[in-house]
C-alpha cells in the first residue's frame, strides 16, 4: 500500500510545487512507483511534467466532486515509475460546490484509495491555501512534508500551518504525521541562510530533513522544458539534492516497514 504524503505550506514561494515534482521524480529514480497528485488550480505540476491540456481527460477536480476517478484516467509521464493525476483551473471552484456536499472533507481521500495499493508513494502538491481542498489533501495523506524558505520571515504562517494539522489529527484524519521540515532556497553565501537554518533546527530538532534544497538555477529553468531537474541536468546540485532527500525519505520508510 502506497504512502501518501502532502507538500504543504500555506505560504506562497516556499517551493511547494518545485519540491513535489523533483521528489517525485526522484522516487521514480528509485524505482519507486510514484503517483503526482496536483491540486493546486495554478497546475504548475502538471505543465512542470510536460503534460498538454489536450492530453487531459480527468482531473483531480472530477476525482472530488464526482469520485469518478478509476486508474485509466492517471497519466503517463515521460519518466519511468511516475504517472500524475493532474489538476485545472476548474479547482477553483471547487471550493465553493463542495461547501454543501456529503462528507466534503473526505472525497480526495475516498478518491485515492481506490488506487493507492498500485503505488508506492503518492505526492501531493497542495495550493498555498487552508482551504477545503488543502484539508481534502492532509485528510488523505499519512504524513505532510512542510517547505521553509531559507529566508527573512520564514516562520511566518508556520504556526497557523501546524495549527491545521493539529486540528485534523484531533478531528478529521488522527493517523496524520509530520513527515519533516525542509529547508529550501538555501543560499551558502548569506549568513541569513544559516541563521534560519539554525533556528529552524533549534525549534524543531529532529523533525527537520537533514537534506538542505539550496538555490539553484537549473531547478528554477527545468519547468520551462517541462521536466524535473534530475531529467534536465541530473549532476547540477538542486538534483542530487533532492535525490538525496528521496533517498532520506525512502530510508526511513523501509525501516519503518522493517521494524514492524
Amino acid at each position: 500500500m502506497g504512502k501518501i504524503i502532502s507538500i504543504a505550506n500555506q505560504k506562497g514561494g516556499v517551493g511547494k510545487t518545485t519540491t513535489s515534482i523533483n521528489l517525485a521524480a526522484s522516487l521514480a529514480a528509485m524505482e519507486r512507483k510514484t503517483l503526482l497528485v496536483d491540486a493546486d488550480p495554478q497546475a504548475n505540476s502538471t505543465s512542470g511534467l510536460g503534460i498538454s491540456k489536450k492530453d487531459i481527460k480527468k482531473t483531480i477536480y472530477e476525482c472530488m466532486t464526482d469520485e469518478s476517478l478509476i486508474i485509466d484516467d492517471i497519466l503517463k509521464t515521460d519518466i519511468d515509475f511516475l504517472e500524475l493525476l493532474p489538476s485545472g483551473i476548474d479547482l477553483v471552484g471547487a471550493e465553493v460546490e463542495m461547501v454543501d456536499l456529503e462528507n466534503r472533507d473526505n472525497r480526495m481521500k475516498k478518491c485515492l484509495s481506490k488506487i493507492r495499493d498500485e503505488y508506492d508513494f503518492i505526492i501531493i502538491d497542495c495550493s498555498p491555501s487552508l482551504g477545503i481542498v488543502t484539508v481534502n489533501s492532509l485528510v488523505a495523506s499519512d504524513s505532510v512534508i512542510i517547505p521553509v524558505q531559507c529566508e527573512y520571515f520564514a516562520l511566518e504562517g508556520l504556526g497557523k500551518l501546524l495549527e491545521t494539522i493539529r486540528l485534523i489529527q484531533s478531528k478529521l484524519n488522527k493517523e496524520l504525521t509530520i513527515e519533516g521540515i525542509l529547508m529550501s532556497m538555501y543560499d551558502v553565501r548569506l549568513r541569513l541562510s544559516n541563521q534560519v537554518v539554525e533556528e529552524v533546527q533549534t525549534h524543531f530538532k529532529s523533525l527537520v530533513f537533514d537534506t538542505i534544497i539550496p538555490r539553484n538555477v537549473k531547478l528554477s529553468e527545468a519547468p520551462s522544458f517541462g521536466i524535473p531537474a534530475i531529467s534536465y541536468d541530473a549532476n547540477c546540485k538542486g538534483s542530487l539534492s533532492y535525490l538525496n532527500l528521496a533517498k532520506e525519505l525512502v530510508d526511513k520508510n523501509e525501516s519503518i516497514k522493517v521494524s514492524w
